[in-house]
């Protein structure tokens, strides 16, 4: 755990002087379980099959998005994973979600996926809840929130991933914890775990059952939806960098969930 810290600190300091928390290792070596903290399996996808279980998911937000498109042509599915692309088509680049919104809309419980992130900086995958009802007011028990698990702008390093909670209406008005990056050697090759353990108290989120962060501001007390995304900048200067085609890989979502949450 110490090689952890020591790592972490000399990776965060260059973030001092920004808006984002700087790094932080996780805060002990103990590895968490969904079963070990009282959870059981309440929902899943292991991406089994040719195509998107539109039972469980829909694309989500087709059309126009910051410098990109989301189109169903970069969402698969093949071998066991889902595939959320970015690719060139011509002058356009095509981007990808997926959210559970009007399928999968649930309150509390523990939230994990285990994905291999992309791997080039501009573009960025995303797991994250929201609530449909975050335009409609500040408190975030009644309008919820945008929980993100977990965002990977490799803008950052090698090994970091970074974690957020917003609430109340996009604009000048919401409130937001501010960006917590998480260090894990390791972290930015391969598959891994992200998850979230939400509660009426309190966030708690995970990289690969190490725990990072908790959070008790924003706490959301309605329904919210499970949101998978290739996400794109606004600035034609941060694809500088971007090797197309990339993709954001998932091998699969799990929803648990502890005796008489629902």
């Amino acid at each position: 755990m110490k090689q952890f810290i020591l790592l972490a600190y000399i990776a965060c300091t260059c973030f001092t002087a920004t808006a984002q928390r700087p790094p932080q290792g996780p805060v002990s070596d103990t590895v968490h379980t969904p079963g070990k903290l009282g959870y059981t399996l309440y929902w899943q996808d292991e991406f089994n099959g040719n195509t998107l279980d539109t039972a469980k998911w829909q694309v989500r937000g087709k059309g126009p998005r910051a410098l990109g498109f989301v189109s169903e042509e970069a969402v698969t599915v093949g071998d066991g994973y889902l595939y959320l692309h970015a690719l060139k088509r011509n002058d356009s680049i095509l981007i990808s979600a997926v959210g559970t919104q009007n399928k999968l809309m649930t309150t509390y419980g523990y939230f994990e996926c285990r994905a291999q992130l992309q791997q080039s900086p501009g573009v960025w995958g995303a797991f994250w809840l929201q609530s449909p009802k975050l335009s409609g007011g500040d408190d975030p028990a009644l309008y919820g929130a945008e929980v993100d698990i977990m965002e990977c702008f490799r803008k950052l390093g090698p090994d970091i991933v970074s974690h957020n909670v917003h609430w109340g209406p996009y604009g000048p008005r919401q409130q937001t914890t501010r960006g917590m990056q998480s260090y894990l050697k390791g972290v930015g090759t391969g598959f891994h775990t992200f998850a979230l353990e939400w509660t009426p108290e309190k966030y708690i989120f995970y990289v690969d059952g190490y725990k990072f962060y908790e959070v008790r501001k924003g706490i959301s007390q309605t329904d919210e939806y499970i949101i998978l995304s290739m996400e794109i900048p606004n600035e034609a200067e941060d694809l500088a960098k971007t090797v197309f085609p990339d993709a954001f890989i998932v091998d699969w979502v799990r929803v648990y969930k502890k005796t008489g949450q629902q």
